[in-house]
C-alpha cells in the first residue's frame, strides 16, 4: 500500500505552462471591472457545503483562470492521490507511515487497513474510553485525594497537541459543561506555569500530559512541575494516579512517570501532531464541550471528507482555496497569506493554521528528493478583526505586496449586545470590498474637494490617499459557530493543504526541519549549565552562552 507521488516536475507540465500564459493575459486584469461586466460573477464563484458557505468572487480570476486550475489538480494527479489518501497508502513517504487522520472521524462500520489491519476498531475501542472518562468527570464519579470531585482540567502539551485542542475548546465554549474548566499549558517559560497554578486547586485538577513518545522536552519539564506543585499542595504519590492520565503511546514511560495504565490513551503513528485534535489528543476538548457535542465535531469533519472525495474540483472546497493559494504563490509573487477570523471565539484559528500549512508544506525537496525550485508554502499570519483592522489591515491596503486573505465570519453571535454583530459583519465585509475596490485617484481628489480642502491641499493629499484595490479575498460564512461546522472549517483547511502538497510534489506529513533545533538545544543546555565545556559550533552562539552565564540569577 505504497503511494506513489508523481515524478514529474510540476513546471513542465502542459497546464502549468498554460497557467503562466494566462497570468501574463490577465495583466491589466480589474475586479471591479469584472463585477461590473457580469453581475452574475458573485454565483459564479460561490458555493454551500457542510454548513459552510464560500465567497471566492473577489479573486483575480476569471472562469477560465478556474478551468486552467482544476486542469492543473487533474494532470497533477489529485483524484488518485485523495484516493490513495483515504485508503491508507504510504503518503508520509520518508517516514513510511500512512496519514489517517480523517479514519478518526469515519463512521462506526467503515473499514480502513493498515498493513492489513483494521484500524476502526481500535479508533471505536478509544473513542469510547474517552467517553467514559469524560463521564466520570461530569458525573462528578472522578475524584481526587480528598474525595472532591474534578474541576479543573489541564492538558500538557505542545505543537499539536495544544493548538488544535486550545483552538477548538475556545471556538465552542457556548456548549462548555458547567462544572469542569478546561486549561492549556504549553510554554516552557516558567512564568505560564505559575499563572496557571495560581488558578488551581491541587485537590480537583487532573493533569492530562499528552505526548506521543512522552519525551517531548517542553511537555516533560511542564508535567514534572505539575508533578511536584500536586506534591507540594499536600497530594501523595499514592494517590498520584487520581490527578494524572496520559495521552501516548510509550506506555512504560507514561507509567514510569507515576500514571496507571488504565490512565493512558493511546497515539498512532499513522497520525500527526498537527492533525490529530480528532485523536485522543481531543480529550480536553471533550472534557470541556462533553462527549456528544465531540462526536458532533468529527461528524461535521466527516462531512467534509465527503464532500472532499466526492464534489467536482470546480465546486471542491478545499481543491478551489488550494489551487487559489497555487494560483498566488507561484504565478503573482505572493509570499504570505493572512486569515482573519471575526469572531472572538476563533481568536486562536491562526494559531492552529500556522502550524498546519507551515509545518506541513513548508519544505524544499519533493516526496523523492529532488529539489524544488518553485515556491511552497506561504507565512500564515493574521488574527481576529475588528482588531487587525486598527494594526496590519494598512499594509492589506496600502502596501506593496500582494497578500491573499481569507475572512472568516459567522452570520449570528452567542452573545449579542446591541448591534455589535452587525457593526462586526459590517466591519468584515466592508474590509474585503475594500481590498477589492480601492479608491482611485480621481475619486481621492473629488473626496477631498467636497471637503472643502484648497486645491494645494488636494494635490498634496491626493498620492496618499489613492488605495490601489485588486487585493484577492475569500469570504467563508458560517450561520453560527456549532461542532459539525467548526469539524468542517477545520478539515477543510488540512485537505487544502494537502491538494497544494501534492500539486508541489513534496511531503505534508513529516517535519525533519522541527528535529534540528531540539538537537542543537541540548548541546546549548548542557553549556548553559557548565556540563559540557567545549565551545559551542559558532561564535555567536557561544557569545550568548558567556552573556547567560555571566547574568542569569536564580
Amino acid at each position: 500500500m505504497v503511494y506513489r507521488p508523481p515524478s514529474q516536475d510540476v513546471t513542465r507540465l502542459a497546464s502549468w505552462q498554460a497557467l503562466g500564459e494566462h497570468r501574463r493575459a490577465l495583466d491589466g486584469f480589474s475586479l471591479r471591472q469584472a463585477f461590473t461586466r457580469d453581475p452574475q460573477r458573485f454565483t459564479r464563484f460561490s458555493l454551500e457545503d457542510c454548513g459552510l458557505f464560500l465567497d471566492y468572487s473577489k479573486n483575480l480570476i476569471t472562469e477560465q483562470t478556474r478551468g486552467l486550475l482544476v486542469g492543473l489538480a487533474e494532470e497533477a494527479g489529485l483524484g488518485q492521490a485523495i484516493a490513495d489518501l483515504f485508503d491508507g497508502k504510504l503518503m508520509n513517504a520518508s517516514e513510511r507511515r500512512p496519514a489517517l487522520h480523517t479514519a478518526l472521524r469515519r463512521p462506526l462500520g467503515d473499514k480502513v487497513l493498515v498493513d492489513g489491519v483494521d484500524v476502526m476498531p481500535q479508533v471505536q475501542r478509544v473513542l469510547q474510553r474517552m467517553s467514559e472518562l469524560v463521564g466520570r468527570v461530569h458525573h462528578g464519579l472522578w475524584r481526587g485525594y480528598s474525595e472532591k470531585p474534578i474541576t479543573d482540567v489541564v492538558n500538557i502539551g505542545i505543537g499539536g497537541s495544544f493548538l488544535g485542542p486550545q483552538l477548538v475548546s475556545e471556538a465552542l465554549l457556548p456548549f462548555a459543561q458547567r462544572g469542569v474548566r478546561c486549561h492549556y499549558l504549553a510554554n516552557i517559560d516558567g512564568s505560564s506555569f505559575q499563572e496557571l497554578a495560581a488558578k488551581l486547586c491541587a485537590e480537583t485538577t487532573l493533569f492530562i500530559v499528552s505526548s506521543k513518545t512522552f519525551s517531548t522536552l517542553e511537555t516533560l519539564k511542564n508535567a514534572q512541575a505539575a508533578r511536584s506543585w500536586y506534591l507540594a499542595q499536600g497530594g501523595s504519590e499514592a494517590e498520584l494516579h487520581r490527578h494524572f492520565m496520559a495521552v501516548s503511546s510509550n506506555i512504560a514511560a507514561a507509567t514510569a512517570f507515576g500514571i496507571r495504565e488504565e490512565n493512558i490513551l493511546p497515539m498512532w503513528d499513522w497520525v500527526g501532531g498537527r492533525y490529530s485534535l480528532w485523536s485522543a489528543i481531543g480529550l480536553p476538548i471533550a472534557m470541556s464541550v462533553g462527549i456528544s457535542n465531540f462526536k458532533e465535531l468529527l461528524s461535521g469533519a466527516y462531512r467534509m471528507d465527503q464532500h472532499f472525495q466526492q464534489a467536482p474540483f470546480a465546486r471542491n472546497m478545499p481543491v478551489l482555496l488550494a489551487l487559489l493559494g497555487v494560483w498566488y504563490g507561484n504565478f503573482w509573487g505572493a509570499q504570505s497569506h493572512a486569515i482573519l477570523p471575526y469572531d472572538h471565539y476563533l481568536r486562536n484559528i491562526t494559531k492552529h493554521l500556522q502550524q498546519l500549512d507551515m509545518e506541513s508544506n513548508g519544505k524544499r525537496v519533493r516526496q523523492d528528493g529532488s529539489a524544488v525550485d518553485i515556491a511552497t508554502g506561504p507565512v500564515i499570519w493574521g488574527g481576529v478583526g475588528c482588531n487587525g483592522q486598527h494594526a496590519y489591515h494598512q499594509l492589506l491596503h496600502q502596501g506593496t505586496q500582494l497578500i491573499p486573505a481569507d475572512f472568516i465570519v459567522p452570520v449570528s453571535s452567542y452573545n449579542p449586545v446591541a448591534d455589535h454583530h452587525q457593526w462586526l459583519f459590517a466591519n468584515c465585509l466592508s474590509q474585503s470590498q475594500a481590498l477589492m475596490l480601492g479608491k482611485s485617484r480621481d475619486e481621492a481628489e473629488a473626496e477631498m474637494r467636497v471637503q472643502g480642502l484648497a486645491p494645494e491641499q488636494v494635490e498634496h493629499l491626493a498620492a496618499h490617499k489613492v488605495i490601489p484595490g485588486n487585493r484577492p479575498s475569500n469570504t467563508l460564512v458560517l450561520e453560527r459557530i456549532s461542532p459539525g461546522r467548526l469539524g468542517a472549517l477545520i478539515a477543510l483547511y488540512e485537505h487544502k493543504v494537502f491538494v497544494q502538497s501534492v500539486i508541489w510534489g513534496i511531503n505534508p506529513f513529516d517535519q525533519w526541519g522541527v528535529e534540528l533545533g531540539k538537537e542543537l538545544g541540548k548541546g546549548v543546555y548542557s553549556r548553559l549549565v557548565g556540563t559540557e565545556t567545549s565551545a559551542a559550533e559558532d561564535g555567536s552562539t557561544q557569545g550568548l552562552i558567556d552573556f547567560f552565564r555571566s547574568r542569569h540569577r536564580g
